[in-house]
């Protein structure tokens, strides 16, 4: 039987809530627009406002936060691709090469943008001359944002699931049986109380790589506990694929924490940080424009992402998207809906 909209409106506020939210809020050039994809967007754009806020602490020119952000922006979308394709769904893209490239066909492992996030720093810092510990400290709190906002639109989208409850903040979710924890609710509220914790750390004015390390420990070790509420599909040593990876970096973040607190903290140098400081004032802008346009390009390429998994994008979300309809772009997907 149908609820009510006054059922509905109470199981939203006291009770199970039955997830219907329509995850599509536009379209462009034949690509849908998800709210999923608009997590990673808000987070890329965070990634630029911090570092505009806090470029002179790493000596950094405008056109630095922009190649910066987009080292990252590109490790990112690769990191969590190549992950999610190799260790979520080889089985299925093995007989699909040409798929791989399709990422509006859905498709991206939080633990592959975390790798590709590490993977852009370490490029941008070996090209470009940077501390790598420095930049890392005043990244893992974008990074924590951007990773929360990413859960919101994980919840949207109605993918990630949990096991089954009776709690009452309980949610039916599109495409899986009875009333189920929203783990990937829990999940967002991890990485921003991480943020939280972040920030306090921050004003201590810890050692280089500290705020590092901490992310790192953190974002595994509260996961695990976590994920002990979540449906992993895959597995990887024996355990939940998620799990594994959790589990290492737990225990690399508290042997980073170990190593860095050990280290006696390293001196401002003045003379550095003079230079750095008339780096900043006549830098030459020239290319800054191309690297803004190639920023926004960016930006965009998220919004046609659905999901963390590779659907059949009609016949998922057709109920939900009554417009939604097969097309060159969005094909037939056999055999891969978890």
């Amino acid at each position: 039987m149908e609820r009510s909209g006054y059922a509905q409106t109470y199981s939203i506020m006291y009770g199970p809530f039955i997830h219907r939210i329509d995850p599509v809020f536009g379209e462009a050039a034949g690509f849908y627009l998800w709210f999923y994809g608009l997590s990673y967007s808000l987070g890329f754009l965070s990634i630029l406002i911090w570092l505009k806020r806090t470029r002179h602490r790493l000596g950094f020119t405008v056109d630095d936060v922009y190649s910066l952000t987009i080292y990252l922006a590109v490790g990112v979308l690769a990191g969590g691709r190549l992950i999610e394709v190799i260790f979520y769904e080889w089985p299925y893209y093995r007989q699909h090469l040409a798929q791989i490239p399709a990422v509006w066909l859905g498709g991206m492992s939080t633990h592959g943008v975390l790798l590709g996030v590490v993977a852009g720093t370490w490029m941008f810092c070996r090209f470009h001359g940077k501390s790598l510990l420095a930049v890392a400290d005043e990244l893992v709190i974008p990074g924590s944002y951007l990773m929360g906002m990413g859960r919101i639109g994980n919840f949207i989208d109605g993918q990630i699931v949990g096991s089954v409850t009776n709690v009452w903040w309980a949610v039916q979710f599109p495409d899986a049986s009875g009333f189920r924890h929203p783990v990937v609710l829990y999940d967002g509220a991890k990485n921003f109380l991480i943020l939280g914790l972040l920030l306090l750390l921050r004003k201590t004015k810890p050692a280089q790589g500290i705020l590092a390390a901490h992310f790192i420990f953190w974002y595994g070790f509260l996961r695990i506990i976590v994920d002990l509420f979540r449906e992993y599909p895959t597995t990887l040593f024996g355990m939940a694929t998620g799990q594994a990876f959790n589990l290492f970096m737990s225990i690399l973040g508290l042997f980073l924490l170990f190593w860095f607190s050990r280290k006696p903290r390293t001196p401002v140098d003045n003379t550095d940080l003079q230079i750095a400081l008339a780096r900043i004032r006549t830098a030459d802008t020239t290319g800054l424009w191309l690297k803004r346009i190639v920023f926004a390009s960016l930006l965009f390429t998220p919004l046609t992402l659905p999901s963390d998994w590779t659907q059949d994008i009609p016949s998922r979300y057709g109920k939900r998207h009554p417009e939604m309809h097969y097309s060159r772009l969005y094909p037939h997907v056999e055999g891969n809906i978890p």
